[in-house]
């Protein structure tokens, strides 16, 4: 008879909480005998998702507790497993000190290198100090492990698949709206964020209103989101402004699109990304957007913006706008392909891995 597994306690000191997270932790609490303790920071108001957990995991709230009533707090709880959301706050890398030599105790990063001059300060003192403080560092791909490893952490000491979309929800949106797609494709342009500088949004809107009547034909462009730059948006007879909506709540509008597109300065990572390449939308990303590394192969599920610009994102518009629908449906079937390679059982399979390791 085999043995049961060893129930295992596992802390996440975290920041800010978004959906897909949530999915990871359901799915780690049901495949493996865990008991979950998460620390957090208060939800971001550009970005209100609301959560419910269940029993399995326990919520603590980080700004209740002072740098010491934290590390009382984990002697309380006696983890065997320890996920630092990066290194930022103080308190958690004074509770990374205290479990270093007991248990596995993960560093998650998710910076791409992008060779700035506070990245470059990192790279000369992070080798110093944070492979001593952690086990191991688990990055989203290779991107982001390319700063890990100017950080001092070797091969064997660094994971990707750190990020995951909520799979099974995305897919099941693909699974229940791919006929009428297929039917009629939606000439909709998709941007789903934040209404922020960093994410291109202004060059977007800028990019689609340049469009002549004949360049841009049927198509529409709709915003899914919120953020300061909610004044700026422009009054134009084929750009909507949906708001922001819970990712449970996507279905209807995810329906009326066909293309997402996602024109960052630069993005850490970028599950939306992952996301609706789940959601089987062809994809429109700069190249800084990292998540693009893992989700679009240029000219087969989508193509890459050769910069943040008005003009780089004007061309895209136009050479996405020429294809037939059956080449976007086609596209959008390999953006499913590709998502595949992450998931939340991915995900919480390298939790319990490593929360076993010696």
């Amino acid at each position: 008879m085999n043995e049961p597994k060893k129930h295992k306690k596992i802390l996440f000191l975290y920041f800010e909480l978004a959906g897909y997270v949530k999915a990871c932790l359901d799915t780690l609490a049901r495949l493996y005998p865990v008991e979950i303790h998460l620390v957090r920071y208060p939800v971001v108001q550009e970005a209100p998702f609301k959560f419910s957990f269940g029993s399995s995991l326990t919520l603590y709230e980080r700004e209740t507790f002072d740098d010491q009533q934290l590390i009382d707090l984990v002697r309380k709880i006696n983890p065997d497993f320890l996920f630092v959301s990066g290194w930022a706050d103080k308190g958690y890398l004074k509770v990374a000190c205290h479990l270093r030599k007991r248990v596995p105790v993960v560093l998650s990063l998710d910076n791409p290198w992008r060779g700035t001059l506070k990245q470059h300060i990192a790279s000369l003192i992070g080798p110093f100090f944070l492979p001593q403080i952690f086990t191991h560092c688990w990055v989203p791909g290779e991107p982001n492990a390319k700063y890990a490893r100017r950080l001092g952490f070797q091969s064997e000491r660094l994971l990707t698949g750190m990020y995951s979309a909520d799979t099974v929800l995305f897919n099941g949106y693909a699974d229940s709206i791919q006929h009428r797609k297929t039917e009629a494709f939606p000439h909709r342009f998709l941007y789903l964020g934040r209404y922020v500088e960093a994410k291109g949004i202004r060059e977007l809107w800028a990019a689609f209103q340049s469009l002549r009547e004949e360049e841009r034909k049927d198509w529409e462009l709709w915003c899914i989101g919120s953020g300061q730059l909610l004044d700026e948006f422009p009054r134009h007879p084929s750009i909507r402004d949906i708001g922001f909506i819970q990712p449970e709540e996507l279905r209807p509008y995810l329906e009326q699109c066909g293309v997402f597109i996602l024109p960052a300065h630069y993005e850490h990572w970028g599950v939306v990304v992952h996301e609706m390449a789940a959601a089987g939308f062809p994809l429109l990303c700069t190249e800084t957007v990292s998540a693009a590394s893992a989700f679009l192969e240029d000219g087969k599920n989508g193509f890459t913006i050769a910069s943040v610009s008005v003009s780089s994102i004007r061309d895209t518009l136009i050479k996405t706008i020429a294809l037939r629908d059956e080449d976007l449906c086609k596209m959008g079937r390999h953006s499913r392909t590709l998502a595949s390679s992450i998931t939340p059982e991915t995900w919480a399979a390298q939790i319990w891995h490593l929360s076993n390791s010696e």
